[in-house]
């Protein structure tokens, strides 16, 4: 069985797609990264991170249309989630732990 790559995406790259990357980094059959849409995020979204992806979780639905605005070519046939997670949360704040472990395992294997 292939190992389905699976990217956390939000603005900055510090809150919210750290503590997804950090959550699911243990699921089996996965490999996690996550990256901000911002230019001085944490770790800036790159091509080649869209283009390997299997699944892409987006916080916001504003993240999905600058993701297909800015990466559109490179999206393939990778499937776009949006969790609809706010950003109102700190690092691991167990709120956001709650939130990602119900809107992000039925989307993995």
């Amino acid at each position: 069985m292939s190992v389905m790559r699976v990217l956390f995406v939000c603005s900055q790259n510090r809150l919210r797609s750290p503590t997804a990357e950090q959550l699911f980094a243990a699921w089996p059959g996965v490999e996690v990264t996550s990256g901000g849409l911002n230019h001085d995020a944490e770790e800036p979204l790159t091509l080649e991170m869209v283009r390997d992806a299997d699944i892409i979780f987006v916080m916001e639905k504003a993240h999905r249309r600058r993701l297909s605005a800015r990466f559109g070519s490179a999206l393939g046939a990778a499937r776009v989630i949006c969790l609809d997670i706010p950003d109102d949360y700190d690092f691991m704040e167990p709120a956001l732990v709650r939130l990602l472990q119900a809107r992000v395992p039925r989307h993995l294997p």
